[in-house]
């Protein structure tokens, strides 16, 4: 009670130092108008949208393309803010409105050119979905000429939102699908640690692959030694590209027939885990027409569902992890004008990007593109006189067609036609669980996945001459899928999803550890059947198997003093469950992460992303500690003791430390941000099933299950789903944050297509 007391004294006074800087104008209402009648333009017939009590809307339509301009309405209508940001991200257009302090974000952005990979994208798609996105984009303008009332945002910033596009639309897939390819991160790592002087062998023990594989050292691999100065090259990279949401490497989704459940119907669970947001990233909402019936997560700015079920199948989503990208190393013409390529000097390509400056000049700089795309050593200012980089991604593909697999997938009624849709999906590569009325179960790798040359591990970047090109893409028919195995059951957890002898390499890293797979496997085979129940047990579970792995070595750290020896007790008679209320995962975890800055000395930072880097260095010692003259465990051990003295016997409890930060994207740092920005206590970890990613510095969580789903085919209408926060974006909304404790909690809301409380109605109407 105290802690919303507190909350609501700093809202008040946020709305008070609103007031006083903008006047009487917040008094105005900023919420738009959800029930009684609405005319417009560009509708054939009337419209029904009904909102529930908890803000989950519900859209009837008697054609498909009135249901999709009332999707972008009602995204509009609850979500215009979120949208616009998302947009303006996309097209790197945010110096319009924030001014100088965004010019290098805009920069990085405009240099990849994914907003002409959006327009590319859509010229692309067949006729039906251009259709679908073209009534998706009037019934955005639609409510945008209707004169609607503002959120705050817009009103704090001077802003007027202009007329959408379809390339507005079809911009944000694009970043999110650059956020989920993230093996360029790890070989700008690779090539940073050369330039420092550490030999392959050494990095192959730094960044060791996932288990299973084996180091691919061929001597035909053309390695790139650069030099120092590269390595400042790679750390300013680095930092450009966290201008992007961080990537991680978590997601959950499984299935299971009949065979395995209590009802005999299939079971369909998937959570998928990126980065919070405020408002929320995803908007639960029913499209109903004659043609299309599908309910589930729909991302604001896009049409259709994303991740749900129509009336015969459901399906979910997990990164596969695929390695879609490669850094090349250019061999650049004196004047810098050009690369050679095939023993032929090829100009570059370039464009004049420019950049408009609230309140200041327009600032322009020119990006050049090679064969392979973005020469992206130029995204840093006086970079030093180094090869150039560029990187090839199947993302910026002109032919991208993935809009009309989703399009279709809503539509699938079995498994053919599901396979079907996945023909059109290029980017980002996902693992695609689906589920029927039938009984089936399935799963299809989808997406384009290169082809590399023997000797080509596309762990470290290689010649950009043409001798390391990509052969062309896995064939279609080829992809990784499965069928009513035996086993009754699919999870895909980010883990290696390959076959047995399968003649293709999809990756070499996989989503770092088994961890998630391994915890969802055993509570799956603990019960020989499941039901809704079960299925949300497993969602929510968090015990930790990293802490497993760990403890037999905590177990022999060699303490001295008599009150880290009481916690070290402590933490061996723990379970390993990362509950919020347990000071044990503090400890445990702030354990791990003051240990993980082992190898500082030589990567220059902390290394908590290779837990089998720390556990090798514990069972087999370590050049690290051997420098130190002293034994991983006995360094392991002082730092356990330093760990301890900082808390004395009073450890916090896991969530008061690791809470989940739901922070505004532009006014987090600013007075009013006590009115927008939310936190609550969280608990989990980077491989717990519900899991608690955690940053190194601050223990807390910016990465969490964004949404939570659960498919029950013996009563679709009894299935479950949740996000965080809330379905609004306009924080004077009740619909505001009204999911999050719901969240935190681990409940959820009924998937209901009828049947549910209706709070209110809006007949729109030609």
């Amino acid at each position: 009670m105290l802690k919303w007391i507190k909350r609501l004294l700093i809202g008040l006074l946020g709305i008070i130092v609103l007031m006083v800087g903008g006047g009487y104008w917040f008094l105005q209402s900023t919420l738009p108008k959800v029930s009684g009648e609405a005319h417009f333009k560009g509708l054939l017939a009337p419209v029904t949208i009904s909102r529930e009590t908890n803000g989950v809307v519900h859209i009837r339509a008697e054609n498909e393309t009135d249901m999709f301009y009332a999707q972008g309405l009602i995204h509009a209508q609850d979500r215009l803010w979120q949208m616009e940001f998302q947009r303006r991200i996309g097209a790197g257009r945010l110096s319009e409105i924030l001014g100088n302090k965004a010019i290098e974000q805009d920069k990085f952005l405009k240099t990849w050119g994914f907003y002409r990979a959006a327009e590319q994208a859509y010229t692309a798609l067949n006729a039906e979905s251009k259709a679908v996105i073209d009534a998706y984009v009037a019934g955005i303008n639609g409510y945008l000429e209707s004169d609607p009332p503002l959120p705050i945002e817009f009103k704090l910033l001077g802003v007027k939102p202009a007329k959408w596009t379809p390339a507005d639309v079809l911009v944000w897939s694009k970043m999110m699908s650059f956020n989920l390819a993230g093996n360029r991160r790890a070989e700008l790592r690779r090539y940073g640690l050369l330039a420092k002087g550490l030999a392959e062998e050494r990095i192959a023990e730094l960044m060791p692959l996932y288990p299973k594989i084996a180091t691919p050292i061929d001597s035909t691999t053309p390695l790139i030694h650069p030099t120092t100065s590269d390595y400042h090259l790679m750390e300013a990279l680095w930092q450009a590209d966290a201008f992007t949401p961080p990537m991680t490497e978590a997601s959950n989704n499984w299935v299971l027939s009949g065979q395995r459940t209590v009802s005999g119907k299939a079971l369909l669970a998937n959570d998928p885990h990126l980065q919070m947001s405020n408002p929320s990233l995803w908007y639960l909402v029913h499209l109903s027409a004659p043609t299309y019936d599908a309910i589930g997560a729909s991302l604001p700015g896009l049409p259709c569902i994303v991740i749900g079920h129509n009336q015969a199948i459901a399906w979910g989503v997990t990164n596969v992890e695929a390695d879609v990208e490669d850094v090349y190393v250019l061999e650049e013409t004196e004047d810098k004008q050009g690369y050679v390529y095939q023993n032929e000097v090829v100009p570059y390509n370039t464009r004049t990007e420019t950049i408009k400056v609230k309140g200041e000049a327009d600032q322009t700089f020119i990006v050049k593109e090679s064969r392979y795309g973005v020469v992206i050593t130029e995204l840093v200012a006086d970079a030093p006189k180094t090869k150039p980089l560029a990187l090839r991604w199947t993302g910026h593909d002109p032919d991208d067609t993935t809009f009309s697999a989703y399009y279709a997938i809503n539509k699938a009624k079995n498994w053919t036609e599901f396979n079907a849709a996945m023909r059109y999906y290029i980017a980002p590569s996902q693992n695609f669980i689906y589920a029927d009325t039938a009984g089936n179960i399935g799963h299809i790798v989808s997406g384009r996945l290169p082809i590399r040359k023997a000797g080509h591990s596309g762990l470290y970047p290689v010649l950009g001459n043409g001798d390391w090109d990509w052969q062309g893409f896995i064939p279609f028919e080829e992809l990784p899928r499965r069928y009513n195995p035996p086993e009754g059951y699919i999870i895909t957890a980010n883990h290696n999803i390959s076959p047995e002898n399968y003649p293709y390499t999809i990756s070499l890293e996989w989503g770092g550890e088994p961890y998630r797979y391994e915890r969802i496997k055993q509570l799956i085979d603990a019960k020989e059947k499941h039901d809704l129940s079960s299925m949300r047990a497993i969602q929510l579970d968090q015990l930790s198997l990293l802490y497993t792995d760990f403890r037999p070595y905590l177990q022999n750290l060699p303490i001295i003093s008599p009150t880290a020896q009481a916690a070290l007790q402590r933490l061996l008679a723990w379970k390993g469950e990362m509950s919020p209320t347990s000071p044990e995962a503090t400890l445990f975890i702030a354990w791990y992460m003051a240990f993980s800055h082992l190898p500082q000395t030589e990567t220059g930072e902390s290394w908590f992303f290779y837990p089998r880097y720390l556990l090798n260095a514990l069972k087999s010692g370590d050049s690290a500690c051997a420098q130190q003259k002293r034994t991983c465990l006995e360094i392991a051990g002082d730092v356990f003791e330093t760990v301890v003295k900082q808390w004395s016997t009073d450890i916090p409890k896991w969530g008061l430390v690791h809470q989940a930060m739901f922070n505004h994207p532009i006014l987090t740092h600013t007075p009013l941000a006590p009115l927008f920005d939310r936190q609550v206590d969280f608990g989990g970890e980077r491989f717990t099933v519900n899991v608690g990613w955690v940053n190194p510095e601050t223990l807390k969580t910016t990465h969490v299950p964004s949404y939570r789903q659960l498919i029950d085919f013996s009563q679709l209408d009894n299935s479950a789903y949740i996000h965080p926060m809330g379905q609004s974006g306009n924080v004077m909304s009740s619909h505001f944050d009204d999911l999050l404790a719901l969240w935190q909690k681990g409940e959820y809301l009924t998937m209901q297509t009828k049947g549910y409380t209706e709070a209110n109605k809006l007949i729109l109407k030609p």
